[in-house]
This record gives structure tokens, C-alpha cells and sequence, in this order.
């Protein structure tokens, strides 16, 4: 265990001074999964063969001298909707159970070349359509934290998975806040990059303009190393910014270091913490706010007005584009085929049977209700006024970044909460992304570190940062993760185990 424990960093030394082996570090990973992952359930898939068949070549190459990449033989994870060749992409949906990826997403690209050993795909919500992982059509993912408690979502899986020290970190998207709540209420680190810095080629779409891969780690350092993995810039994403991230392991480093936080200005955003935050969560932000403080940072409240309604603009433009992405999944183009079983046997029929059985509830919801608001008639009703909103988040976010250097918010308005909570009230479920949806609607980087305990449970600390200053929120993270209480990052291991 106590070798699962250490930091991708500190397995990548271990392993370039000859103390241990990739394929050593590999078989512990997947012993431990192997131990814990029935009670978990954060792996849909365990790539044992194809994560020894990279370690041993590591280990050969190693052996023989050859220059390899930093991190070449630490063990990684991936989300369940990011494409890697010859394995199984379900997406966390009956829609796509048995599909075998015909190639890879860049990131694992990415990661090949970095010659990381991938030892599985994680859960996650149905298309990435959930705040719990509850929605998940193979089963739900446990907390580590506590048996009956959700671990986020919709990329609960990525994020169990690391805080169980199932693997040292992992890979996630984020739309709303799939990376960071689910990072919040495992205890993790968890980065939402700027929009275009990674790739999404090869990754299963669910909101184009909103989606972003990144790092799901136990430490702000890692998460920076493997964000620089994942940039690169990618003439088969349209969206792909032509600078990669430079520079984010050196400003983590300086920022974990920084004892005088003189001339950092920080701004809280008065929008976010206030009504709808447990106290706790509240209690542990504001504290660790002073903390900064304390260290000379300067705290000034800053005023985003439209953060208010940037929830409802998200729970608009979202499923109108879930609506358009997931149109292709009809048993026809793409999906499994469910055949009628009464009446005519028609294209009509035969969509209506695949459709209607193949997506959960919630996918369902979200694809009725992106439909209806790019109806004839709602279109500038909803879909029109929810886009003047994104315009609004952006315009409040760049008048913020004239007078601070970054934006501070708690990650999640609670902390975890137990199967089944909120599943009768979707108001409620949704309001989870209050504080992570912005950074979404203007595409800056935004990132969740662990800050305290409320009720035993940990609690995230958001930083969000102008675009392209993927940087500076590494920085101000390590900053924060400086001075947190250790303990919210530290997940009993006995929790989980048989």
C-alpha cells in the first residue's frame, strides 16, 4: 500500500533510478483494483495484459539504456468515453456496450507516446450526463470516502479510482464539472483546462463547445505533469489551440514553495457562497481564504452578476448540443439495434424501440429537453437567451481578471451526499454545478483542490484563471494545497477493502 500511495512524480524518480519496475508498479495498481473494485465499481474496464505488455517494454527499454519520456511505466486510467484502439467504449451506456474503439483519441495517443501503461476505463454517468455517477447503466461508483456516499460525477469513476489509490492518477472530461465535483467529493485534484488546450478527437461527444479532457490526480504537481502530457495542439480537433502547456509542473513546483503570497490578488466571487452552501463547506472556503491572506495574499470581493443565471444558460446549451450529438446513436449509424416488438417494422419504429431502451432516463430527459429549446418557435426563448447569458459569463469574467489575477469559489455546494439523496429532485441535483459551469460557458481554466473536512468529508476549493493561464491556476492551487488541511486528501484506505 504504501507504494500506492506515492505520487506519479515520486514513482517516476523511483523508476528512473532503477528503485522499483513499471511492471512492479503496474501489478500493484491492478492487484489493488483487483481487491477493491467489486465493492467500488470504478472500472467498467481492466486492461491487465495490454498495461504489462507497456510496462515490460519500459522495463526492457530502461534496461537497455534508452531515453525515455519522464514518465514512461507510471500506471494511468482513463474515463469510459475516450476512445483507445481495440478495447471497449461504453460511455456508461447499454447504447454502446460491446463497441470496440476502432482507434485512438488523441490523449491516449498522447499517453502512448509518453509510454504510460493504461490500465483500464472508468465509470462514469451515462454520455457524461450526471452530478453522482448514479446514472451509469452498468451501476453506480462507490465513494471511497463512505460506502453509501456518491463520488461525483459524471466522472465518479476517474476520481474513486485515484482516491482509493487504485491508480496515481487519471484522465476525465469536463462539461460542467465532470472533473472537478467529482474531485471535491473524493478528495482529489481535478483540472478543467483551458478550452482547445487538449484535444477531444476521439473523445464520444456530449457537448462540443462545453467539453474538455483533463488530469484527475492525488496532488496539484501531478495534475500540471499530466496536462502537459495531454496538450498538444490537433489538426483533427478544429477547436485545438495552436500553443500547447508549457510550464504548469515549474509553476506548480514555485507555487507549492511560495511561503510570501505578496502581490497575488485574489478575488472571491460573492455570487458563490452564499445561499445553497452547506456551512461546513462554507466554513472550510472561508477559512482557507484567510489562510491566503494570511501569507499576504490580497482578498477582494469581486461581483459576477450573471454567475446567477449561468446555471440555467448551462442547462439549456448543454442539451441542445446533447440533442445534436446523440442524434446519431439510432441503431442505424451508430448504437446497438433494439427491433420492435409489436406493431410495423419500420426505420421509425425500429429508432423509436433502440432509442427508447438504449438510454437511461436522464439522457433521455436532457435530449427532450435540447430538442425543445431549439424548437421552431423556443429557439430565441431559450436556446437564443441562454447563448446572450454565456456572452454575459464571459464579459463579468474578463472585467473580474482586469482587477485580480485569479477567481476563488468552493468546488461543490456540498459535500458528498448519499445514494439516492437527490435523485427525486433534479433542481436539486443540478444546482451541483453552480460554481463549476462557468468556467464551462467561457472556456478558462478552472481547477478543484482539496481544502478541509466538513462532517469528515472533504471539501474543494475551486481556482479559475483567465484563459490560456493554465499556469497561473496551477500556481495558486499549490498555494492552496500548501497551506490545506492534508487530511482532506488522505482517503482511509481500509475503506473499500475486502
Amino acid at each position: 500500500m504504501e507504494l500506492l500511495k506515492k505520487s506519479a512524480i515520486e514513482l517516476a524518480q523511483m523508476l528512473r533510478a532503477g528503485e522499483i519496475t513499471s511492471v512492479e508498479i503496474t501489478e500493484a495498481c491492478l492487484d489493488r483494483i483487483a481487491a477493491v473494485n467489486d465493492r467500488l465499481h470504478a472500472f467498467l474496464f481492466v486492461d491487465r495484459e495490454g498495461a504489462l505488455e507497456v510496462a515490460r517494454g519500459v522495463d526492457a527499454d530502461r534496461a537497455a539504456g534508452k531515453d525515455l519520456p519522464p514518465f514512461a511505466g507510471v500506471p494511468v486510467a482513463i474515463k469510459d468515453n475516450i476512445c483507445q484502439h481495440g478495447t471497449p467504449v461504453t460511455c456508461g451506456s447499454k447504447m454502446l456496450e460491446g463497441w470496440i474503439a476502432p482507434y485512438d483519441a488523441t490523449v491516449v495517443a498522447n499517453l502512448k507516446a509518453a509510454r504510460l501503461p493504461i490500465v483500464g476505463h472508468t465509470n462514469m454517468d451515462e454520455f457524461a450526463m450526471g452530478s453522482s455517477t448514479e446514472n451509469s447503466a452498468f451501476g453506480p461508483t462507490v465513494n471511497p470516502w463512505g460506502e453509501d456516499l456518491i463520488p461525483g460525477g459524471s466522472g465518479g469513476g476517474s476520481a474513486a479510482a485515484v482516491a482509493a489509490y487504485m491508480v496515481p492518477w487519471a484522465l476525465g472530461s469536463d462539461t460542467g464539472g465532470s472533473i472537478r465535483q467529482p474531485g471535491a467529493v473524493t478528495g482529489t485534484v481535478g483540472a478543467k483546462p483551458t478550452y482547445g488546450n487538449v484535444s477531444r478527437y476521439g473523445v464520444v461527444a456530449m457537448a462540443s463547445s462545453l467539453d474538455q479532457v483533463g488530469p484527475c490526480a492525488r496532488s496539484v504537481a501531478d495534475a500540471a505533469a499530466l496536462q502537459e502530457i495531454l496538450s498538444s495542439h490537433d489538426p483533427h480537433d478544429s477547436t485545438s489551440l495552436p500553443q500547447v502547456a508549457t510550464g504548469l509542473h515549474d509553476a506548480a513546483a514555485e507555487g507549492l514553495a511560495a511561503t510570501d503570497l505578496a502581490g497575488l490578488r485574489i478575488g472571491v466571487v460573492t455570487e458563490m457562497a452564499g445561499e445553497g452552501f452547506e456551512p461546513g463547506v462554507l466554513a472550510v472556503f472561508n477559512e482557507t481564504v484567510e489562510a491566503l491572506r494570511a501569507r499576504g495574499a490580497e482578498v477582494m470581493e469581486v461581483s459576477c452578476p450573471s454567475f446567477d443565471s449561468a446555471i440555467a444558460a448551462y442547462y439549456l446549451i448543454m442539451p441542445a448540443e446533447v440533442s445534436s450529438n446523440l442524434a446519431r446513436f439510432d441503431g442505424v449509424r451508430y448504437g446497438n439495434r433494439v427491433e420492435p416488438t409489436s406493431g410495423p417494422v419500420t426505420s421509425e419504429t425500429m429508432m423509436a424501440a433502440t432509442r427508447g431502451t438504449m438510454f437511461g432516463a436522464e439522457v433521455k430527459r436532457r435530449i427532450i429537453l435540447g430538442t425543445y429549446a431549439l424548437s421552431s418557435g423556443q429557439y430565441d426563448k431559450f436556446y437564443g437567451s441562454a447563448l446572450k447569458v454565456r456572452t454575459l459569463v464571459q464579459r463579468d469574467l474578463e472585467a473580474a481578471f482586469a482587477q485580480v489575477d485569479v477567481l476563488v469559489t468552493p468546488t461543490a455546494p456540498t459535500v458528498a451526499f448519499k445514494f439516492g439523496e437527490k435523485s427525486d429532485d433534479l433542481m436539486a441535483m443540478y444546482m451541483n454545478d453552480m460554481t463549476t459551469t462557468p468556467a464551462n460557458l467561457a472556456g478558462v481554466p478552472a481547477m478543484s483542490v482539496p481544502a478541509g473536512l466538513s462532517e469528515g468529508l472533504p471539501v474543494g476549493f475551486q481556482v479559475i484563471a483567465p484563459a490560456h493561464e493554465d499556469a497561473r491556476m496551477y500556481k495558486v492551487a499549490a498555494m492552496v494545497e500548501a497551506i490545506a488541511d492534508p487530511s482532506a486528501r488522505e482517503c482511509p484506505v481500509e475503506v473499500g477493502e475486502k
